[in-house]
């Protein structure tokens, strides 16, 4: 657990040095080129400082240590968290395409086209695709939905950037309305991903069963244990970024005791020790 939050932390550090950076920037040549775009995109990415401090929050405290009110642990904490990510970034684009909605029809007036706008778009491109695979590799690593959902949030703002770039581009050429039209697209990019982190941090504090390869994996790790006629029953439930597994297994009925103890002892093993994800799994012992 240390060791998630220690990855977690400097993963952070990092991308809350680069996103303040590059909000700044994006807002100061956004605001001096008049591209509602351009600085749609730099709030996008001021945001992500926010977000980034939640989702470390959230590894932060999920590492705390199970006690007397929280015996399962503390690990839903980071969906709990994701949810208010989602919560922030569906504001933020709610705001975003309203702002682009109104300037649409006053383009002709507010938009002045200038070539730092293209930089600062082709600027944030590259930079926010490498901060989306920084992240992502370490969310990977320690399996993390906090860090997963920051990382996805560094990949929208790559896509609204280009985005940005696209409008600012056309409103070089003379197409002033795809400025604040980048800025209502951008919008919707930061709403679904928002969507889709806030339906998966529900799925993380509902109960929600493994994924179909995981189960097939606890499934091989059971029947390979020597003594074990069948499976009667296999359920998981999804515990933030760890899962819990009950099972019924079949052993032969003229066991002893202390024999079919022995075989669910080796298969609650099995399967913590085969598959990461897995905290705790309950064996129950059927007489066949």
């Amino acid at each position: 657990m240390k060791n998630r939050v220690e990855v977690a932390k400097r993963v952070s550090i990092v991308t809350v040095l680069w996103n303040t950076i590059l909000s700044i920037v994006k807002v100061v040549i956004g605001t001096l080129g008049h591209s509602g775009a351009i600085v749609a995109d730099g709030i996008h990415s001021m945001t992500d400082v926010f977000t980034t401090v939640i989702a470390y929050a959230g590894v932060h405290f999920s590492a705390k240590q199970a006690d007397d009110d929280h015996p399962y642990g503390h690990e839903k904490f980071e969906p709990v968290m994701s949810k208010i990510l989602a919560t922030v970034l569906i504001i933020t684009g709610l705001l975003i395409g309203y702002n682009g909605i109104k300037n649409m029809f006053r383009a002709d007036e507010l938009i002045k086209p200038s070539t730092l706008n293209l930089i600062a778009a082709g600027l944030s491109i590259v930079v926010k695709e490498w901060m989306y695979r920084y992240t992502k590799k370490a969310a990977d690593k320690i399996n993390s939905s906090a860090l997963k959902a920051d990382a996805w949030h560094h990949r929208s703002d790559a896509f609204s950037s280009i985005g940005s770039l696209i409008g600012v581009g056309g409103a070089i050429l003379g197409f002033k309305f795809l400025d604040p039209l980048a800025a209502v697209v951008i919008s919707l990019i930061i709403l679904k991903i928002a969507v889709e982190i806030y339906i998966k941090s529900v799925d993380e504090v509902m109960d929600k069963s493994a994924d179909e390869e995981t189960t097939n994996l606890i499934r091989e790790c059971v029947q390979r244990v020597e003594g074990v006629v069948g499976i009667d029953l296999l359920l998981t439930r999804q515990h933030a970024s760890v899962l819990y597994v009950d099972i019924e297994i079949g052993v032969n009925g003229d066991l002893s005791l202390w024999k079919a103890h022995s075989i669910a002892e080796k298969v609650h093993l099995e399967v913590e020790d085969e598959i990461e994800s897995v905290k705790h799994c309950m064996v129950h012992v059927n007489p066949y």
